[in-house]
């Protein structure tokens, strides 16, 4: 079995319309649909998960010349293992993400081992 990194992603713009399009308690609402749904996507898969992983916050970015404020589109990670890529993407064809919040993609990379010396 291969080990492969997830990462959800969805531009802060869907979220940001998401959120304004609806009223506080259906916003409410929606988000407690999409936790429980999520931890029923997590049971559900429970034999290929690795880390069931979080949301993610705010993004810095460092470089050879210093650290910034940086903008990119994941929302969420989550660690998987399964036999081949392909197998590893079937498992968030269901996914809340899509299905209930405003995701865009999951983009999917096997984790490699690291080279001996």
């Amino acid at each position: 079995m291969k080990t492969f990194l997830a990462f959800l992603t969805g531009s802060p713009q869907a979220l940001e319309f998401w959120k304004q399009s609806q009223l506080p308690q259906q916003l409410r609402e929606r988000q407690a649909a999409g936790l429980e749904a999520w931890h029923v996507w997590v049971e559900r898969h429970s034999d290929s998960i690795v880390q069931d992983g979080a949301p993610l916050g705010r993004s810095v970015s460092l470089t050879k010349g210093g650290m910034a404020a940086s903008n990119n589109t994941v929302g969420a990670f989550t660690v998987v293992r399964a036999a081949t890529h392909e197998e590893a993407a079937q498992l968030f064809l269901d996914h809340p993400h899509f299905t209930i919040f405003p995701g865009e993609g999951v983009e999917i990379m096997e984790c490699l081992a690291i080279p001996a010396l």
